[in-house]
């Protein structure tokens, strides 16, 4: 079986506005230099290199959009953008900061929006990477990198973007196992799951929202990007007046996509791949495109998470595997 029939197609071929669904893929890694990264998948895909800053580089040529290979460190990339004197204080400053992110900082590449079709180019992408040695994040203990995906949404409507929402909350268990997300990024703020509190809420069968409300009630128990199924920057897209009132974040970025951030970058693995992290979402849409089968576990769901020990006691992503996933 080829990386591209192993990946599943999407239950919704279309977005809101009615065009293929794209997806965006960012991936961290170590184990290259920027500009090795840049060569790696500009020669991969026949496109053409520029330098944005000492630590940003933008791969142009394709019609998709740029690719864009950075230092995942956002200070460090506004000094590179920036001319230095030679042997300045400022200088000196940043190749201490560059010395220091070089151990502890990732390189992120960040596809443009891909049709489905082209996500055969990622999974080359990555089978390259691994050749020339990449790293991911159980490399090492302090890495703490991601793999992340930028589906589309399929639909504006609330209750479909709340069934989205439902749907996560169900299988975030089973997504975590699937994972196998390590120590390090478990213990980062970066995947947190949704507050107990907001599960409950958006769980319960009398929870129907119209799309204020439902931005409203996120942002009141997820006022963070640090969420493994970050809603901010579809919800800066939907009403952007609306999330800037209280979220002050200038990294939010308004687009029409879900941001989900669980899955880990484990480039040094083999037989890892996007596939992983897509298969798995995929399971959550089938989920959603079934509403009959999701009321029935997000039901089962929200009873365990009213018991006091109901997740230690019961096997819930068990469950999830031998009753709610459409294998």
């Amino acid at each position: 079986m080829t990386e591209q029939a192993s990946l599943l197609p999407l239950p919704f071929a279309n977005s809101h506005r009615g065009n293929p669904r794209r997806i965006g893929v960012e991936i961290e890694l170590s184990g290259l230099t920027l500009n090795e990264l840049a060569e790696l998948v500009a020669s991969e895909l026949q496109l053409t290199t520029e330098q944005k800053g000492r630590y940003d580089l933008r791969l142009t040529g394709d019609q998709a959009g740029d690719w864009v290979v950075e230092l995942d460190f956002h200070l460090l990339k506004e000094l590179g953008k920036t001319q230095q004197d030679p042997g300045s204080l400022s200088e000196s400053a940043e190749q201490l900061l560059a010395t220091v992110a070089s151990q502890l900082v990732p390189l992120e590449l960040v596809s443009p929006p891909l049709p489905f079709d082209r996500l055969s180019d990622i999974e080359r992408i990555i089978s390259r990477l691994q050749q020339q040695g990449a790293k991911g994040s159980s490399d090492e203990f302090q890495n703490a990198f991601g793999l992340q995906l930028n589906p589309e949404i399929p639909s504006s409507d609330p209750t479909v973007l709340l069934r989205f929402l439902q749907a996560f909350v169900c299988l975030h268990d089973w997504l975590l196992q699937q994972e196998q997300i390590d120590v390090t990024r478990r213990l980062t703020s970066y995947i947190n799951p949704y507050p107990k509190a907001y599960q409950k809420l958006i769980l319960a069968v009398d929870y129907q929202p119209d799309l204020a409300q439902l931005i409203d009630d996120y942002l009141t128990h997820n006022p963070s990007r640090n969420r493994a199924l970050d809603c901010l920057p579809l919800f800066m897209e939907l009403d952007e007046s609306r999330v800037k009132a209280v979220i002050k974040d200038e990294l939010v970025k308004a687009r029409p996509t879900f941001h989900y951030r669980l899955p880990s970058s484990e480039l040094q693995q083999p037989g890892w791949g996007l596939h992983r992290a897509w298969n798995g979402w995929i399971q959550l849409e089938q989920l959603v495109a079934n509403p009959e089968q999701l009321k029935a576990c997000a039901a089962a769901y929200l009873a365990l998470l009213h018991k006091p020990l109901g997740k230690l006691l019961q096997d819930w992503p068990m469950q999830v595997e031998q009753r709610w996933l459409n294998r």
